[in-house]
């Protein structure tokens, strides 16, 4: 495992790429499939499904059954119906914390002035399914919706390839409240929600992560509805000094590198020895015999780095150029450094916080921006799910002060209907 130097741009030229780029291929092959579903509705999204997922899939079959929660926690096993519960305590905690304070008061000339907030009508969370089972993306997505007061929650997800929902899923949707379910996924499934059909009515917002062409179809379909963003592949960057265990810089990489073969992870330090040490331990058994060896072993070939700084001033540099998804402080002073940090999707602090513990129980949110959208957006939290007005009512005093200044701005720009409604109300 090759170690680089913090100002080798060259050499770091990958893990600083970001935006959203996917093939030509997937972009063409998108639209197709949600012109399809526009025009056929239910009939192409059973059709797609029968395609790709579930061949026995039919369209009194997209809608799934929620049971109750006391039956659906009898069909997973004990230590996973209590680690969903769990984890859906504190992300309801977490996220309830963050609905804001009402803003509503009167100026001096008693002018009154209020922002406010109301609840989505109904939105939609994607939930990655089919070969493996992700209950904690329905948690992640639906309990902060939950949260802010969202009328209508639709969960979609692919049928497993024997049909119906994988019962993880199903006791996750149970548990948080799920309004609907749908056993649909890819780009259809994204379709069916921004544009409606007659079995899944169109939400205002879409959330939740998903693969190339699920992610594509987010972007295609922004406008017609909100998205939280297009993620891309998983990323973690740790900054760690003499201090940080090598067992525990190595882990984080892996950890990261196992999510997918496009996965970007690195580890940046002032000290070269640490830098060594990780790169020994990626490069032995505990690197490459990790339990997903062949999708690991890709990521530490080709977009993994190590890299070595020479001050403080390199460290923030590689942060803010990265804008990783995850950043892990594995520092004796983590606290100095969180005030200089702008641009991350979540940052965990010390030795005893992994990466992980924000993928499931922590209670923060684990849907978070990748390939440098950190440097513009936000992850999941309770405020996506909300939308904002203004309020203002203004005194007749305000009114009548601020007439001819209003009548002067509005003649200035070519606007005189404006400005008749200002001389109107003065009087004029």
């Amino acid at each position: 495992m090759k170690i680089v130097a913090a100002s080798d741009a060259e050499a770091l030229r990958g893990l600083y790429a970001g935006g959203w780029d996917p093939p030509a291929d997937v972009v063409t092959d998108v639209r197709a499939i949600l012109d399809a579903v526009r025009v056929d509705g239910d009939a192409a999204v059973v059709a797609f499904t029968q395609r790709w997922d579930h061949a026995g899939a039919s369209l009194a079959g997209l809608r799934v059954a929620i049971p109750s929660r006391k039956h659906a926690r009898t069909l997973v096993p004990e230590p996973i119906a209590t680690g969903l519960e769990l984890a859906r305590e504190r992300i309801a905690d977490f996220h309830a914390r963050q609905l804001p304070d009402a803003l509503d008061y009167h100026a001096a000339d008693l002018t009154r002035y209020a922002f406010l907030s109301r609840p989505l009508g109904a939105i939609g969370a994607y939930v990655p399914g089919g070969t493996a089972s992700l209950p904690s993306s329905v948690l992640m997505t639906v309990v902060p919706a939950k949260v802010a007061g969202v009328e209508r929650v639709v969960v979609v997800t692919p049928p497993r390839r024997s049909g119906g929902v994988d019962p993880a899923v199903l006791y996750a949707c149970a548990l948080t409240g799920v309004d609907e379910l749908y056993a649909v996924g890819g780009a259809q499934a994204i379709a069916a929600l921004a544009y409606g059909t007659v079995t899944i009515a169109r939400v205002d917002k879409i959330v939740g992560p998903g693969n190339v062409y699920v992610t594509e179809a987010k972007r295609q379909v922004f406008g017609v509805c909100g998205i939280d963003g297009l993620a891309g592949p998983s990323e973690v960057l740790v900054v760690a000094d003499d201090s940080a265990a090598p067992e525990l810089v190595a882990g984080e990489l892996v950890a990261q590198a196992e999510h997918d073969r496009l996965a970007r992870v690195g580890a940046v330090s002032r000290d070269r020895t640490l830098l060594d040490r990780v790169a020994t331990l990626l490069d032995g058994a505990f690197g490459r015999a990790s339990g997903r060896d062949a999708i690991v072993g890709h990521v530490l070939d080709t977009s993994t780095w190590l890299i070595h700084a020479a001050g403080e001033d390199e460290v923030l540099s590689v942060i803010e150029r990265f804008a990783p998804e995850h950043l892990s402080l594995m520092v004796r002073d983590p606290y100095a450094w969180v005030p200089k940090i702008r641009r991350v999707g979540a940052i965990f602090v010390g030795s005893s916080t992994p990466v992980a513990a924000g993928d499931y129980l922590a209670g923060t949110n684990h849907t978070l921006p990748t390939s440098g959208a950190a440097r513009f957006s936000s992850g999941l939290h309770t405020a996506d799910f909300l939308r904002t007005m203004t309020l203002v009512e203004n005194s007749r005093a305000r009114m009548q002060s601020d007439a001819p200044v209003l009548a002067a701005l509005a003649e200035f720009e070519g606007l005189p209907a404006h400005a008749r409604t200002a001389r109107l109300r003065a009087g004029e």
